[in-house]
């Protein structure tokens, strides 16, 4: 069996290179433009970089194997997230291992913007002994304000704390008990944050939201000292409003580490005395990148596995203690979805998973993708996995939907699919026994207690609970050297229509169904293999 193949973009730490040989053969190719990228992923099941490549739409619909794309570090604004989805390719990133870098590279900006320490190293080396044109600023008592109070934004909130700092943060997406928490006070209103901070950090990932956030208008709500740093991403500042306040004293300096134009930067900017810069080096320590290469290495190799990664950035992240938990339901929810499958008359318009078990509601949408993967498998063409289950649905139009009820019906962990489809409607509940084993224990309205396991016949009859009909059924799969492994007859009928499960071991041919369905009293036969996933 082959080797997966894992191509490499950018430049890697070797401990994370080793980790990616022994998952499979390592390509390393760096500063391929997109049409050389295009060229080399035809083959590849996985992609590792950084921030110098751009992984686009046509990279991604070139790679037939792909499986995982690694960002090694946090960014990932240059993936094709919406892109990678659509063909159930998973995108992972390291967003704890250059946390640290980072969040000190931020304090390194401020100090020597503050101390405006480059320009007076750049003064003393050219011969000067200038002290008086260099007088700069302490940090105690300052005011610093942080947009985003993410992993970096909190971990720079704890240094500044440490300087005397009074610091405030911006972010829709943390609570004001973490930010109190850490020390810090929650700003929600953005203009306000700006008009009171003395140095103001960004820390927000780069969105269509995002993008500009800085702008002439905010700039101009600064105060005349303030100053601005930035170790995120370029384009959240507008590198032409920024100029124009450097400029004209709007604001008193800023401090740099990113551009909007990578690797050149912004020359106009780089020019003005009040600007210090940095190449993007913030994540630059020889710890960060051995430990963001480190983390991106291992979940190349738990994705090439079969197994989930610990960052998944387009799909649920769950824990190796949540995945375990959730194992049994996994295959409840699939065994439901094949059934599912089996019994839908047309191309389903609606699915909606209810669930009525101690699982959390932020796991749901785990299930809800494998269920989707059972589902549809063999109606949809192309790779459907639970990445990409949810958006291949939806662009056929169908509804999905996930429910949590308290009413269990007598079953501890109890799971329910609803199909609709254009011609009809149903429902099959699914039950774990001591916490593993399951069971169907509801179609419709009948009581079941299957285990869905190998070729499964439905028959609804309305003489299935009359004498004889065992026997003539009994008889009719013999006769065809089918053996039945196990009957049952739901406990009651539905408007005087019963319910017969029979599971067998051998394959039913279609003349076999048809003498099946000619039995007296049969109204309907499925034939569901439980075993195909």
């Amino acid at each position: 069996m082959a080797k997966p193949k894992i191509l490499v973009c950018d430049s890697l730490a070797e401990a994370g290179l080793e980790i990616l040989r022994e998952a499979g053969d390592v390509v390393v190719a760096t500063e391929l433009d997109e049409i050389g990228l295009i060229a080399a992923v035809a083959d590849v099941d996985a992609i590792v970089v950084r921030s110098g490549t751009r992984v686009t739409a046509p990279v991604i619909g070139n790679a037939a194997h792909l499986q995982v794309i690694a960002r090694a570090g946090i960014g990932v604004d240059n993936i094709d997230i919406p892109a990678a989805t659509r063909c159930g390719v998973i995108v992972v990133n390291s967003p704890a291992g250059n946390t640290l870098a980072a969040a000190e590279h931020t304090i390194a900006l401020m100090l020597a913007i503050a101390r405006r320490i480059p320009q007076a190293a750049a003064s003393l080396k050219a011969g000067e002994w200038d002290r008086k044109s260099y007088t700069g600023r302490q940090l105690c008592d300052k005011t610093l304000g942080l947009v985003g109070f993410g992993k970096v934004g909190s971990e720079v909130a704890k240094r500044a704390l440490a300087f005397g700092m009074r610091v405030l943060a911006h972010d829709p997406y943390v609570s004001v008990e973490q930010v109190e928490a850490a020390g810090a006070q929650l700003v929600e209103n953005l203009d306000e944050l700006v008009a009171r901070a003395d140095f103001l950090s960004l820390h927000c990932v780069l969105t269509a939201d995002t993008e500009h956030i800085i702008n002439a208008e905010l700039l101009a709500r600064m105060k005349p000292d303030a100053v601005l740093i930035n170790c995120a991403r370029g384009k959240l500042v507008d590198e032409e409003a920024l100029l124009a306040a450097l400029t004209n004293g709007t604001i008193a300096a800023a401090a740099l580490d990113v551009f909007a134009d990578e690797p050149t930067g912004n020359r106009r900017l780089l020019e003005l005395p009040n600007l210090i810069a940095t190449p993007h080096v913030g994540a630059a320590t020889e710890e960060a990148q051995a430990s963001v290469a480190v983390d991106a290495a291992r979940q190349v190799a738990d994705v090439l596995a079969g197994q989930l990664p610990r960052w998944p950035v387009n799909a649920a992240a769950l824990s190796p203690e949540a995945l375990a938990a959730l194992d049994p339901y996994v295959d409840l929810v699939t065994k439901l979805g094949v059934l599912g499958r089996g019994l839908m008359a047309g191309a389903p318009r609606r699915i909606e998973l209810v669930a009525a078990t101690d699982v959390a509601g932020e796991h749901l949408p785990y299930l809800t993708g494998r269920l989707l993967v059972a589902v549809l498998q063999g109606i949809v063409d192309g790779t459907l996995n639970f990445v990409n289950a949810s958006s291949v649905a939806r662009e056929r139009g169908i509804e999905i939907a996930q429910t949590r009820i308290d009413q269990r019906g007598g079953y501890a962990q109890l799971l329910e699919v609803r199909v609709t489809t254009a011609k009809d409607e149903f429902r099959v509940a699914g039950a774990l026994f001591d916490r593993s084993e399951v069971r169907i224990v509801r179609l419709d309205g009948y009581q079941l207690d299957l285990v869905p396991r190998g070729l499964v016949v439905l028959i609804w009859n309305s003489e299935s609970g009359k004498p004889g009909f065992v026997g003539s059924l009994g008889g009719l799969l013999g006769s065809a050297g089918i053996n039945i492994t196990g009957i049952q007859v739901a406990a009651q009928s539905v408007s005087g229509v019963g319910l017969m499960s029979v599971t067998v071991s051998d394959s039913i041919s279609a003349q076999v169904r048809d003498r099946i369905s000619s039995l007296p009293g049969v109204q309907r036969v499925e034939i569901v293999d439980m075993d195909i996933a």
